[in-house]
């Protein structure tokens, strides 16, 4: 599966930045996503395992795995990039 792809498919972004912190189990993910139904949360789970961004460890917590934390980093510069970008649209907005 291409990365795009992969990140593309609705949540499954919002799960990385959800485990960025600390491993976390799966009732406790399903909360912090809003709205997310228990067979989305599964899917985007195995998938995200599948593709080697996050563990499933023995006391069944969910974790990023290096892979996953570096997804991370990335997302962190890409959210820098839409609120600089929200910002410039804002003044644009304001000056038309």
């Amino acid at each position: 599966m291409a990365a795009l792809d992969l990140f593309g498919r609705r949540w499954s972004l919002r799960v990385i930045w959800e485990l960025r912190k600390s491993p976390t189990g799966f009732r406790s993910l399903r909360q912090r996503c809003d709205g997310m139904s228990s067979s989305v949360l599964r899917q985007r789970l195995v998938e995200l395992i599948e593709a080697g961004l996050v563990t499933q460890q023995d006391n069944s917590n969910y974790a990023l795995t290096a892979l996953g934390e570096d997804a991370y980093r990335a997302l962190v510069s890409l959210d820098r990039w839409a609120e600089s970008w929200a910002t410039a649209r804002a003044t644009t907005q304001e000056e038309v």
